[in-house]
């Protein structure tokens, strides 16, 4: 059997790869299936959304003069996407944000602070740290003198 660009056939997806999947058609001949012809989505692991053995329905994209054959599975099914296997690609819960400046939280939740207030009180824990950071650089560097005498 000819396989012609333009056709949409199944196929038994045979190897997956970093880049890709190769699937052998039904009549025989394998063909691949860069990964971003996946699907719609970003794909980031094609595991996430392709096994080994699985039958998917791929178009034929272009078939070479040496006889490779580039397939696509999102255009195959464009009325039907190709989402993620369930559970796959699950990641770890995000930890919390680090300690930052919380805008004055100390406020009791009845006090509606101005925009001025809220930056005049960010403006002082600002000093208050630039301060800190100061003194915390100076007792590193010897106080502040330098070595021949002078204040820096």
């Amino acid at each position: 059997m000819q396989v012609v660009a333009g056709e949409v056939l199944t196929g038994k997806v045979t190897g997956l790869t970093n880049f890709g999947a190769f699937v052998e058609l039904e009549c025989g001949k394998t063909g691949m299936v860069h990964i971003s012809e996946v699907a719609s989505t970003y794909v980031n692991d094609i595991k996430d959304f392709l096994v080994i053995d699985q039958e998917v329905k791929v178009k034929v994209l272009s078939v070479s003069d040496d006889g490779k054959i580039s397939l696509s599975i999102k255009k195959a099914t464009e009325g039907e996407p190709l989402t993620a296997r369930p559970g796959a690609g699950a990641k770890p819960p995000r930890r919390a944000a680090p300690n930052v400046w919380q805008g004055g939280r100390q406020q009791t939740p009845s006090e509606n602070p101005t925009l001025d207030e809220m930056i005049s009180k960010f403006k002082q824990i600002s000093e208050e740290k630039m301060t800190d950071i100061k003194h915390s650089n100076e007792a590193k560097h010897g106080g502040g003198y330098s070595r021949r005498g002078g204040r820096r």
